[in-house]
């Protein structure tokens, strides 16, 4: 007899499991689909499968846990990504620490640097060794192992490349075993190494080590010295990243410490005296320029950081130090492009009974002479970018003596095809000057000051042809508060600017002495002010006061010490020869900074709102 169901046979429904077998939800309407003698076959989460799928299940369940009983083999170092290598590491110098083990010694005794270790044993032969036991240090940047009892180092230090030889053959006594010497040891890390000088058979000059210390871990995996640190945002925010692995940054600050030291050693040979002046002023003068605002808590007074040290030097002059210089920090609230940034160096000195004409000597004998000391040669290259061509270019720029002049108002009325008016300062002047830069569509900032709009005309008919060092001179006195009227040409002053490749590097004159002159200056820059312009110089009474007891004739000069190290190390932006240059803070950084600004300015809230732009 038939059997009947007291329920209608239901369509047979499948669905897919996450392990791929097939679950019939509706298997209770089939019994003897899913059971055989009485038995059910179940996955993992309890679903009723078919005999085979549950066969399936088990084969699978057998070989993963086969693969499970294996000992996992050890991830590779090389393998790690940088979070992976970097909590390694961490881990390493933890357990470290636990076990009393110290990973940054207090000190090492280093005999001889790397550079004078390659000095003094140059003369080696092949497999010769110095019977003589040395000390050195240095950062490891590559390491090649010949198995578990020969490991070979490339270090640097001082700008200066060895390679170590460490062997289990040659370990010290009483130092620990060649494996505890080295388990730590990676690239990056900086080692102190023990042992002689000798050259390998490969001609290799080489420290024989018999004692490896770790002084340093290096906790992050360097890039390699093989591919470069392209991004400049790296390069400039870590700079102690750029100085490991980038030997021509070495270079750079290495050429602008060599400048520093001839400008001082040419000055003191002359009798000049090295001074400080203040960096914090009450008036933000001796330049036209936007200064840096701070306020003295103490005093509830507001201050500048310094534009120019150049008042408080010529106040020196005053008080009987006839030859002063002054090498330091300038700072600036203006904008960054190439060849600006806020804070830079400039050399700044005075001397008495000399005129601008003398100062043009020195100049050209000063900075020539320095190129050829520095570079052996007068003629260096120079890679910048065609601004009409936009693409890149090499020039070469020839330091050697005599250099070009090029006086101001004669050249520019001669290229221009014009005749300026004068009085300089006067309406028709004004209005003519603005009539040409339109003409010429030279763009001018507001207020288009006289000053500014011939500024902006030598800018475009003059500097270009300053490839080559040149002095442009002869400034209208409206461009020069703080220079001395020329003794022969009305309205002018006794003023010159050095440029090289279109760029000024130098600024000098013959200073104005005159108490009732100067007053007279700082009151028409005071009318510059008035009109909106916020790069006028103020009037300084105590200046002015200094003046009345009687300045002898000076001549002073000022050098920009970061755009002369660009030119003598071929680097077209300012900040690849500023060790930190001014950078703009990462957006979460920024908003952060500008509350903490506000706890020290309870007054000022107002500068430093969350949603400003930094």
């Amino acid at each position: 007899m038939i059997q009947r169901w007291s329920r209608p046979i239901c369509v047979l429904k499948s669905t897919l499991s996450h392990r791929g077998f097939i679950v019939f939800r509706n298997a209770q309407y089939f019994p003897n689909m899913a059971t055989k003698q009485g038995k059910v076959y179940n996955d993992d989460d309890g679903n009723i499968i078919s005999k085979n799928a549950w066969k399936k299940l088990q084969k699978r369940k057998k070989s993963q846990a086969k693969k499970d009983s294996k000992p996992k083999k050890p991830t590779k170092e090389s393998d790690l990504d940088p979070s992976q290598y970097h909590e390694m590491r961490m881990r390493m110098v933890r357990d470290r620490l636990k076990n009393n083990d110290e990973p940054y010694p207090h000190k090492y005794d280093v005999t001889i640097s790397v550079p004078e270790f390659v000095e003094r044993y140059s003369h080696l032969e092949k497999q010769q060794v110095e019977e003589v036991e040395v000390s050195l240090a240095g950062r490891i940047y590559n390491e090649r192992r010949a198995g578990k009892k020969l490991i070979f180092y490339d270090i640097k230090a001082d700008g200066e490349g060895l390679q170590i030889l460490c062997s289990m053959n040659n370990v010290a006594e009483g130092a620990k075993s060649f494996p505890d010497q080295h388990e730590h040891i990676r690239r990056g890390d900086i080692v102190g190494f023990r042992g002689k000088p000798t050259r390998t058979k490969a001609g290799e000059l080489s420290l024989m080590c018999t004692e490896a210390i770790q002084l340093s871990p290096c906790l992050h995996n360097l890039p390699s010295e093989k591919y470069p640190i392209k991004s400049q945002e790296v390069r400039y925010r870590q700079r102690y990243l750029d100085l490991i692995i980038t030997p021509k940054t070495r270079e750079i600050f290495c050429t602008r410490s060599k400048i520093v030291n001839y400008i001082r050693r040419y000055l003191d040979a002359r009798g000049f005296l090295e001074v400080e002046t203040p960096i914090l002023n009450q008036i933000p003068s001796g330049a036209a320029a936007r200064p840096f605002l701070t306020k003295h808590n103490e005093l509830d007074l507001p201050m500048y950081l310094r534009i120019a040290p150049e008042l408080y030097l010529k106040m020196l002059i005053v008080g009987g130090l006839d030859r002063v210089y002054e090498i330091g920090r300038l700072f600036r609230n203006e904008g960054v492009d190439p060849t600006h940034n806020p804070e830079f160096t400039t050399c700044e000195f005075y001397w008495a009974y000399k005129d601008y004409n003398d100062l043009m000597d020195v100049t050209e004998e000063l900075i020539s002479e320095m190129v050829f000391q520095i570079k052996g040669t007068y003629v260096v290259d120079y890679t910048r970018m065609n601004e009409e061509t936009k693409k890149e270019e090499t020039i070469q720029i020839n330091f050697e003596r005599p250099w070009k002049r090029f006086e101001m108002i004669p050249e520019l009325e001669k290229r221009g095809k014009m005749k300026i008016p004068f009085p300089y300062d006067s309406d028709e002047c004004k209005n003519f000057l603005a009539e040409k830069c339109e003409g010429f569509e030279i763009k001018v900032s507001e207020p288009k000051t006289v000053s500014r709009m011939l500024d902006k005309l030598t800018e475009h008919f003059l500097e270009p042809e300053c490839q080559n060092p040149a002095f442009i001179t002869n400034h209208p006195q409206i461009m020069s508060p703080l220079a001395k009227y020329h003794r022969e040409y009305p309205g002018l002053t006794e003023r010159f600017e050095c440029f090289v490749a279109g760029k000024e590097i130098c600024n000098a004159y013959t200073e104005l002495n005159n108490p009732i002159k100067q007053e007279e200056t700082f009151l028409a820059q005071g009318k510059d002010a008035a009109s909106g312009d916020d790069e006028a110089m103020p009037f300084d009474k105590g200046f002015v006061t200094s003046l009345e007891h009687g300045m002898p004739p000076t001549a002073g000069w000022g050098m920009g010490v970061d755009r002369l190290t660009m030119f003598l190390t071929n680097s077209s932006n300012i900040k690849e020869v500023m060790l930190f240059p001014q950078m703009k803070p990462m957006e979460d950084d920024a908003a952060a900074l500008r509350v903490n600004a506000r706890k020290h300015f309870p007054g000022g809230k107002s500068w430093f709102q969350e949603e400003s732009k930094v």
